[in-house]
Protein backbone atom coordinates (compact mmCIF):
# COMPACT_ATOMS: atom_id res chain seq x y z
CA UNK A 1 0.00 0.00 0.00
CA UNK A 2 1.45 3.51 -0.88
CA UNK A 3 -0.56 5.05 1.94
CA UNK A 4 0.29 4.08 5.55
CA UNK A 5 -1.40 5.16 8.64
CA UNK A 6 -2.28 2.93 11.58
CA UNK A 7 -5.74 4.85 12.47
CA UNK A 8 -8.92 3.72 11.37
CA UNK A 9 -11.36 5.67 9.87
CA UNK A 10 -15.03 5.88 8.91
CA UNK A 11 -16.62 7.63 6.59
CA UNK A 12 -20.39 9.84 7.61
CA UNK A 13 -22.69 11.84 6.35
CA UNK A 14 -22.17 15.63 5.97
CA UNK A 15 -25.11 16.29 8.34
CA UNK A 16 -23.53 13.85 10.71
CA UNK A 17 -19.72 15.52 10.66
CA UNK A 18 -22.27 18.89 11.29
CA UNK A 19 -23.21 17.84 14.62
CA UNK A 20 -19.78 16.48 15.46
CA UNK A 21 -18.15 19.80 14.53
CA UNK A 22 -20.82 21.31 16.85
CA UNK A 23 -19.90 19.31 19.86
CA UNK A 24 -15.41 20.02 18.97
CA UNK A 25 -16.18 23.97 18.40
CA UNK A 26 -18.32 23.77 22.04
CA UNK A 27 -15.33 22.85 23.51
CA UNK A 28 -12.84 25.01 21.05
CA UNK A 29 -14.66 28.01 21.85
CA UNK A 30 -14.72 27.10 25.75
CA UNK A 31 -11.05 26.70 25.59
CA UNK A 32 -9.85 30.30 23.70
CA UNK A 33 -12.33 32.23 25.72
CA UNK A 34 -10.31 30.64 28.73
CA UNK A 35 -6.94 30.64 27.68
CA UNK A 36 -6.80 33.62 24.91
CA UNK A 37 -5.74 33.58 22.13
CA UNK A 38 -1.43 34.05 22.36
CA UNK A 39 -0.36 30.45 22.80
CA UNK A 40 0.75 27.78 20.57
CA UNK A 41 -1.95 25.88 18.69
CA UNK A 42 -0.48 22.43 20.20
CA UNK A 43 -1.66 23.87 23.69
CA UNK A 44 -5.40 23.78 22.04
CA UNK A 45 -5.63 20.49 20.88
CA UNK A 46 -4.01 19.28 24.15
CA UNK A 47 -6.65 20.79 25.92
CA UNK A 48 -9.23 19.91 23.62
CA UNK A 49 -8.06 15.93 24.14
CA UNK A 50 -8.33 16.15 27.38
CA UNK A 51 -12.04 17.55 27.67
CA UNK A 52 -13.20 15.50 24.78
CA UNK A 53 -13.47 11.76 24.67
CA UNK A 54 -12.47 10.12 21.07
CA UNK A 55 -9.71 12.15 20.18
CA UNK A 56 -6.23 11.08 18.86
CA UNK A 57 -3.74 13.83 18.24
CA UNK A 58 -0.73 14.13 15.65
CA UNK A 59 -2.13 10.75 13.97
CA UNK A 60 0.95 9.83 11.45
CA UNK A 61 0.74 8.80 8.08
CA UNK A 62 3.42 7.74 5.34
CA UNK A 63 3.15 8.28 1.31
CA UNK A 64 5.75 5.59 -0.42
CA UNK A 65 6.44 4.70 -3.58
CA UNK A 66 9.37 3.44 -4.87
CA UNK A 67 12.30 4.65 -2.27
CA UNK A 68 10.87 7.93 -1.48
CA UNK A 69 8.62 8.14 1.59
CA UNK A 70 7.08 11.18 3.13
CA UNK A 71 5.43 11.40 6.49
CA UNK A 72 2.74 13.77 7.86
CA UNK A 73 1.18 14.50 11.34
CA UNK A 74 -2.89 15.00 11.72
CA UNK A 75 -3.78 17.42 13.94
CA UNK A 76 -6.74 16.01 15.65
CA UNK A 77 -8.70 12.85 14.41
CA UNK A 78 -12.17 12.89 16.20
CA UNK A 79 -14.37 9.83 16.57
CA UNK A 80 -12.21 8.16 13.81
CA UNK A 81 -14.37 10.17 11.23
CA UNK A 82 -14.01 13.79 11.78
CA UNK A 83 -10.80 15.85 10.92
CA UNK A 84 -9.71 19.02 12.46
CA UNK A 85 -6.61 21.15 11.73
CA UNK A 86 -5.89 23.67 14.20
CA UNK A 87 -3.72 27.01 13.08
CA UNK A 88 -2.65 29.94 15.08
CA UNK A 89 -1.90 32.46 12.57
CA UNK A 90 -3.55 36.07 10.81
CA UNK A 91 -6.07 34.25 9.20
CA UNK A 92 -7.24 30.74 6.92
CA UNK A 93 -5.28 31.14 3.63
CA UNK A 94 -6.04 28.97 0.52
CA UNK A 95 -2.88 26.82 1.43
CA UNK A 96 -4.29 25.82 4.91
CA UNK A 97 -7.58 24.63 2.81
CA UNK A 98 -4.97 22.57 0.20
CA UNK A 99 -3.37 21.28 3.84
CA UNK A 100 -6.41 19.62 5.10
CA UNK A 101 -7.99 18.44 1.51
CA UNK A 102 -4.51 16.76 1.50
CA UNK A 103 -5.10 15.30 5.01
CA UNK A 104 -9.05 14.21 3.82
CA UNK A 105 -7.48 11.91 0.94
CA UNK A 106 -4.53 10.61 3.11
CA UNK A 107 -7.26 9.21 5.96
CA UNK A 108 -10.28 9.32 4.10
CA UNK A 109 -12.78 11.03 6.09
CA UNK A 110 -15.08 12.75 3.71
CA UNK A 111 -15.61 16.04 6.08
CA UNK A 112 -12.92 18.36 7.69
CA UNK A 113 -12.84 21.81 9.52
CA UNK A 114 -9.94 24.33 10.13
CA UNK A 115 -9.69 25.93 13.45
CA UNK A 116 -7.49 29.28 13.68
CA UNK A 117 -7.20 30.23 17.70
CA UNK A 118 -5.10 33.26 16.96
CA UNK A 119 -8.19 35.35 15.59
CA UNK A 120 -9.90 37.21 17.99
CA UNK A 121 -12.62 35.14 17.97
CA UNK A 122 -12.29 31.67 16.57
CA UNK A 123 -11.98 31.18 12.65
CA UNK A 124 -13.62 28.20 11.30
CA UNK A 125 -14.06 26.49 7.93
CA UNK A 126 -15.23 23.20 6.69
CA UNK A 127 -13.56 21.19 4.23
CA UNK A 128 -15.43 18.43 2.15
CA UNK A 129 -14.06 15.77 0.12
CA UNK A 130 -16.38 13.64 -1.48
CA UNK A 131 -13.87 12.10 -3.98
CA UNK A 132 -11.25 9.06 -2.76
CA UNK A 133 -7.70 8.59 -3.98
CA UNK A 134 -8.33 4.95 -5.31
CA UNK A 135 -11.00 7.49 -7.75
CA UNK A 136 -8.50 9.63 -9.21
CA UNK A 137 -5.96 7.21 -10.42
CA UNK A 138 -6.26 7.67 -14.05
CA UNK A 139 -6.62 10.87 -15.30
CA UNK A 140 -7.11 11.99 -18.91
CA UNK A 141 -4.03 13.14 -20.30
CA UNK A 142 -3.58 16.70 -22.55
CA UNK A 143 -0.27 16.72 -24.13
CA UNK A 144 -1.05 19.15 -27.18
CA UNK A 145 1.78 21.49 -26.47
CA UNK A 146 4.43 18.95 -25.15
CA UNK A 147 7.70 18.64 -26.83
CA UNK A 148 8.96 14.99 -26.47
CA UNK A 149 11.98 15.70 -28.07
CA UNK A 150 13.47 17.77 -25.29
CA UNK A 151 16.05 16.43 -22.80
CA UNK A 152 14.39 15.03 -19.87
CA UNK A 153 10.84 14.90 -21.22
CA UNK A 154 10.44 10.80 -21.06
CA UNK A 155 11.69 11.22 -17.37
CA UNK A 156 9.41 14.09 -16.35
CA UNK A 157 6.38 12.74 -18.26
CA UNK A 158 6.78 8.97 -16.36
CA UNK A 159 7.20 9.71 -13.23
CA UNK A 160 4.34 11.60 -12.23
CA UNK A 161 2.01 9.29 -13.83
CA UNK A 162 3.82 6.76 -12.02
CA UNK A 163 2.83 8.70 -8.53
CA UNK A 164 -0.86 9.52 -10.14
CA UNK A 165 -1.13 5.73 -10.78
CA UNK A 166 0.14 4.57 -7.21
CA UNK A 167 -1.41 7.59 -5.28
CA UNK A 168 -4.38 9.10 -7.00
CA UNK A 169 -4.08 12.84 -8.17
CA UNK A 170 -5.89 14.86 -5.46
CA UNK A 171 -2.70 15.14 -2.56
CA UNK A 172 -0.69 18.58 -2.79
CA UNK A 173 1.59 19.33 -5.39
CA UNK A 174 5.10 19.71 -3.37
CA UNK A 175 4.16 16.05 -2.18
CA UNK A 176 4.64 15.66 -6.11
CA UNK A 177 6.87 17.58 -6.63
CA UNK A 178 9.33 16.35 -3.88
CA UNK A 179 8.76 12.76 -4.79
CA UNK A 180 9.51 13.20 -8.81
CA UNK A 181 12.69 15.67 -7.13
CA UNK A 182 13.73 12.40 -5.14
CA UNK A 183 13.12 10.04 -8.13
CA UNK A 184 15.11 11.98 -10.57
CA UNK A 185 18.69 12.10 -8.60
CA UNK A 186 17.28 14.03 -5.37
CA UNK A 187 17.85 17.49 -4.60
CA UNK A 188 22.13 17.02 -5.44
CA UNK A 189 21.20 16.52 -8.54
CA UNK A 190 18.31 17.81 -9.50
CA UNK A 191 18.38 21.55 -7.64
CA UNK A 192 20.95 23.09 -9.74
CA UNK A 193 22.35 26.92 -9.92
CA UNK A 194 21.15 28.38 -13.11
CA UNK A 195 22.35 31.71 -14.45
CA UNK A 196 19.93 35.06 -14.41
CA UNK A 197 20.80 37.44 -16.84
CA UNK A 198 19.71 41.67 -17.09
CA UNK A 199 20.58 44.32 -18.88
CA UNK A 200 24.07 44.76 -17.78
CA UNK A 201 24.55 40.89 -17.79
CA UNK A 202 24.68 37.80 -15.47
CA UNK A 203 23.39 39.60 -12.11
CA UNK A 204 23.40 36.40 -10.22
CA UNK A 205 23.04 32.04 -9.71
CA UNK A 206 19.66 31.32 -8.46
CA UNK A 207 18.82 27.28 -7.50
CA UNK A 208 16.10 25.70 -9.73
CA UNK A 209 14.56 22.28 -10.00
CA UNK A 210 15.72 21.04 -13.34
CA UNK A 211 14.88 17.79 -15.30
CA UNK A 212 17.98 17.52 -17.43
CA UNK A 213 20.83 20.06 -18.15
CA UNK A 214 19.41 23.60 -19.39
CA UNK A 215 15.65 22.46 -18.69
CA UNK A 216 13.60 23.04 -15.31
CA UNK A 217 10.50 21.72 -14.25
CA UNK A 218 7.17 23.09 -13.21
CA UNK A 219 4.24 21.43 -11.71
CA UNK A 220 1.08 22.96 -11.19
CA UNK A 221 -2.63 22.76 -9.70
CA UNK A 222 -4.54 25.23 -11.41
CA UNK A 223 -8.35 23.65 -11.37
CA UNK A 224 -10.73 24.12 -14.04
CA UNK A 225 -12.57 26.70 -12.33
CA UNK A 226 -14.28 30.71 -13.44
CA UNK A 227 -10.68 32.14 -13.96
CA UNK A 228 -8.51 28.70 -14.67
CA UNK A 229 -7.65 29.96 -18.13
CA UNK A 230 -6.75 33.70 -16.62
CA UNK A 231 -4.31 31.49 -13.82
CA UNK A 232 -2.85 29.15 -16.50
CA UNK A 233 -2.26 31.84 -18.98
CA UNK A 234 -0.45 34.39 -16.14
CA UNK A 235 1.43 31.40 -14.89
CA UNK A 236 2.87 30.53 -18.83
CA UNK A 237 3.67 34.66 -19.16
CA UNK A 238 5.57 34.20 -15.89
CA UNK A 239 7.67 31.20 -17.04
CA UNK A 240 8.20 32.73 -20.19
CA UNK A 241 9.84 35.47 -18.47
CA UNK A 242 12.06 33.45 -16.26
CA UNK A 243 13.65 31.34 -19.43
CA UNK A 244 14.20 34.96 -21.48
CA UNK A 245 16.09 36.24 -17.78
CA UNK A 246 18.00 32.72 -17.84
CA UNK A 247 20.50 30.10 -19.30
CA UNK A 248 17.20 27.77 -19.28
CA UNK A 249 16.68 26.11 -23.07
CA UNK A 250 12.80 25.11 -21.89
CA UNK A 251 10.53 24.45 -18.68
CA UNK A 252 8.61 20.98 -18.52
CA UNK A 253 5.40 21.69 -17.16
CA UNK A 254 2.71 19.59 -15.53
CA UNK A 255 -0.83 20.77 -13.94
CA UNK A 256 -2.51 18.31 -12.41
CA UNK A 257 -6.02 18.61 -11.19
CA UNK A 258 -7.82 15.67 -9.86
CA UNK A 259 -9.30 14.35 -13.12
CA UNK A 260 -6.95 15.96 -15.84
CA UNK A 261 -3.23 16.35 -16.25
CA UNK A 262 -1.92 18.45 -18.91
CA UNK A 263 1.90 18.81 -19.81
CA UNK A 264 3.29 21.29 -21.80
CA UNK A 265 7.12 22.58 -22.85
CA UNK A 266 7.77 26.20 -22.48
CA UNK A 267 10.82 26.82 -24.92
Amino acid sequence: MPVHHSIATTRISQDDFKDLASEVMRHVFAIHNEFGRLFDELIYKRELAARLPGVVLEAPVTVTHGGFSKTYSLDVLVHGCGLFEFKATDAIHPRHRGQTLNYLFLFDPAHGKIINVRSERVEHEFVNCPSRLAELRDPQVIDSAWNPRINGAAAFRDTPMALIGDWGAGLEIPLYEAALTHLLGGEQTVLQPVAVFGQTGHLVDQRMRLAAPGVAFKITAIHDDSDASTRLQAFETQSRKLLQHTSLQAIHWANLTHHQITFTTLH
